[in-house]
């Protein structure tokens, strides 16, 4: 079992007797399934599609919440369960990645409420913060070029933001949806925060920002 455990380090985290079971399932990805939230932190099992002696993996169901994230790149169970294990935790960063991408895009072309309700709650909190981070070196940018309200009206922007937030989450929503809210809520009120410091100290550069 340690020759396993140092292919696929994961396996460490996992319990001798459970190890056991996974190994000798190896080549039945199905049976190796309900180990999966052992394995993979929050993650309760993966989407199989039945393609000849193994499967193929379409995406995966969250074990926190009901949430399910398609995968963007194929991805067959093929050779010893260490090998696919890793398989499966590189398809997963991936297609995260894949998603964040187009996430950043889709998140100035569409409605936020929307995108909010279409996107992982993974990649909703994150492009919702490089949105934020975005939006703060524009206002570094403009206050360079002598407008020195830039990073004020970034805090206005923000505290609009917020505003529409709040709005949504008095509506009629699912619990998804209203976590995703919640926590974009908590987040964006600490980005907001931040603004009105800088906008405070008169910083005029991110260097001048004393964390």
């Amino acid at each position: 079992m340690q020759s396993k455990r140092i292919a696929f380090p994961r396996f460490f985290f996992v319990s001798p007797t459970d190890l056991l079971d996974i190994l000798s399932n190896g080549n039945a990805p199905e049976k190796v399934m309900k180990h999966m939230p052992k394995i993979i932190s929050a993650m309760e099992t993966l989407e199989l599609i039945k393609e000849g002696v193994r499967p193929a993996v379409a995406g995966m169901h969250a074990c926190v919440g009901v949430e399910y994230v398609k995968f963007t790149r194929d991805l067959k169970l093929l050779g010893k369960v260490e090998g696919y294990m890793q398989e499966i935790l590189d398809t997963m960063r991936g297609s995260l990645k894949d998603l964040s991408v187009a996430s950043l895009k889709k998140f100035n072309e569409m409605d936020k409420y929307q995108w909010i309700v279409e996107e992982p709650a993974m990649v909703c909190l994150l492009i919702n913060n490089c949105n934020w981070v975005i939006g703060c070196q524009a206002a570094f940018v403009k206050i360079q070029k002598g407008d020195k309200d830039g990073m004020k009206k970034m805090w206005e922007h923000q505290l609009d933001d917020l505003k529409a937030l709040i709005m949504m989450v008095q509506g009629d929503l699912t619990k998804p949806v209203r976590c995703k809210i919640m926590c974009l809520i908590t987040m964006d009120a600490h980005s907001r925060d931040i603004c009105h410091q800088m906008h405070e100290g008169g910083v005029s550069k991110i260097d001048d920002f004393q964390w």
